[in-house]
């Protein structure tokens, strides 16, 4: 699975799983650009993977749901063969407990976000007929999650962009599709869990990595390792489809 000569842009690319992605496409052979909300952890992620791969990377701060953001990244960006939308937050909450301000910042983020970014990929795109889009859906988008109202609400939202876009875009020779993981390993688990069980995170763990069948969390490299595919040529007969990376958690528990 090579990208060699393609140009990627990754948002959300300073941490998580975002950095997995831009970080297997480096090693891929592909040129990658990475965005960000905050200029100097994107700039330092980008340094750090350019020096592991030897790849050409580049930086740009954006606030991926602010539309005059995303149009000056992606005129930065330049023409693109990959967009990948990772950026996105997470909230914990019930229909009862979550507040109109935090649905309002999840929407923006997550569902706004994504849109603004695949419409300026699409455009960035079309006049060349060819690219692939990848989006960054959830298993809560079709599965019932405990506390995760707002999250599930973006995701579900995210999934069926993902599938009008891949047709309406049919035409204009672009892929897009999207992928659900369930639970992965990141900083924001870790992050979750000392403030929220404070002295518990090991059992707290145990408990969140047994909700997969397999027994274990995901890891960030194993999503990137499907985006790589998904946005390969290897992957060339693809699209329009919710790809899961759940460890079972959909059709085995």
């Amino acid at each position: 699975m090579t990208l060699q000569g393609k140009r990627a842009l990754i948002t959300g690319a300073a941490s998580g799983i975002g950095r997995a992605i831009a970080e297997a496409f480096a090693a891929a052979g592909a040129e990658v650009i990475l965005l960000d909300l905050n200029q100097d952890a994107v700039t330092a992620t980008s340094d750090s993977i350019a020096k592991e791969t030897n790849a050409t990377c580049h930086a740009i701060a954006c606030d991926v749901s602010d539309d005059a953001s995303v149009t000056a990244a992606f005129a930065q960006a330049g023409a693109l063969d990959i967009v990948v939308n990772s950026a996105g937050i997470a909230h914990i909450g019930t229909v009862v407990d979550t507040s109109a301000d935090d649905f309002d910042r999840l929407f923006r983020v997550n569902v706004r976000g994504t849109y603004l970014c695949m419409q300026a990929a699409v455009r960035n795109m079309e006049t060349r007929r060819a690219g692939v889009i990848l989006n960054m859906a959830s298993i809560a988008a079709t599965s019932g999650i405990k506390d995760r109202f707002a999250y599930s609400m973006t995701k579900g939202a995210v999934l069926s962009m993902t599938l009008s876009a891949a047709k309406d875009c049919l035409p204009l020779g672009l892929r897009i599709n999207c992928i659900s993981p369930a639970r992965v390993h990141t900083p924001f688990v870790d992050g979750f869990l000392a403030k929220n069980y404070p002295g518990r995170e090991e059992e707290m763990m145990k408990t969140l990595s047994a909700a997969q069948p397999i027994g274990r969390m995901g890891t960030p490299a194993e999503i990137a390792q499907l985006a790589l595919f998904l946005c390969s040529d290897a992957s060339s007969f693809i699209t329009g489809t919710d790809v899961l990376i759940d460890g079972g958690f959909t059709n085995l528990r």
